[in-house]
């Protein structure tokens, strides 16, 4: 098939579009404040957001665009001291009661006990995969990197670099997989003490409040279409990477040390059997 040189400039201007960069973006251009009111902040002129959570609402902000696969980043500086009670979010996850959705949540703590960093994956609108690290460092201190590889064969969850876990595409064995809708960048400070800290037994102690989270240098480097064939064509290293032997090596050092709960080991929560993937995790 033939192309006059108009129709090949006009695909690849139009493939150009399908892609979005935002390496070290600017939060004023990159993200809107949905909630909380004044509760949450853009500072620095667009490099840094504030979050916070009183007793009357917490905050949190949303991405202007939606994608459909790619490879997220946000520094995040959590909630000091006594957070217990408190849930700061950062998540991709599209709408609608059969949603997909990515989440690291953070569960707050009495001071000096560490962070619970949950993960889970939902496809379809179902969840219950879920897995919690605790982390080798005090997330309130300075800014970590918390990150989502979201490929059509992949979900990886990355703490500065290190893989926490993988979720791989297993559709061939029945597993629901997002791969048909496009998601936002959430984050969010909220309270959850009925749950958030040992099972709800830690209340919120809401003197100790505003309780703030911090996000800087957010990069968002996925497609931008809703067409998963356009989405599959990305010539982008996130679109076909997976955890190679190395990063193998270092989220089994995560799991062995850091791991505190894994949805694949519960045969108290499953007792009919455990869910298919998990025979080949």
């Amino acid at each position: 098939m033939m192309f006059s040189s108009n129709q090949g400039f006009a695909s690849v201007l139009l493939f150009s579009l399908l892609l979005s960069l935002a390496n070290a973006g600017n939060f004023y251009q990159d993200v809107d404040l949905t909630w909380g009111d004044s509760r949450g902040k853009v500072l620095n002129n667009g490099q840094l957001v504030t979050l916070s959570l009183d007793r009357s609402s917490g905050s949190g902000f949303q991405s202007k665009n939606q994608y459909l696969f790619g490879r997220f980043d946000m520094q995040i500086k959590l909630v000091p001291g006594n957070s217990a009670g408190t849930v700061t979010t950062f998540y991709l996850s599209s709408q609608g009661s059969t949603h997909d959705e990515i989440d690291f949540e953070f569960l707050g703590n009495l001071s000096g006990d560490p962070y619970t960093v949950h993960t889970n994956v939902y496809a379809q609108g179902k969840g219950d995969r879920e897995m919690q690290f605790k982390l080798w460092f005090d997330p309130t201190k300075d800014f970590h990197t918390y990150s989502v590889l979201w490929n059509p064969s992949d979900i990886v969850f990355y703490v500065d670099g290190t893989p926490l876990r993988e979720f791989k595409n297993k559709e061939s064995m029945g597993v629901s997989f997002p791969k048909n809708q496009q998601m936002r960048v959430y984050t969010s400070i909220w309270d959850a003490e009925d749950w958030a800290t040992r099972g709800g037994q830690v209340k919120t102690d809401w003197s100790q409040a505003p309780f703030t989270a911090s996000y800087s240098d957010f990069s968002a480097n996925g497609c931008t279409s809703s067409d998963t064939n356009a989405c599959s064509k990305a010539n982008s290293t996130w679109m076909y990477q997976q955890v190679d032997s190395v990063g193998q090596q270092r989220m089994m050092w995560a799991q062995k040390n850091y791991m505190i709960y894994n949805y694949c080991t519960d045969v108290r929560r499953f007792p009919q059997g455990l869910p298919p993937e998990c025979s080949s995790n």
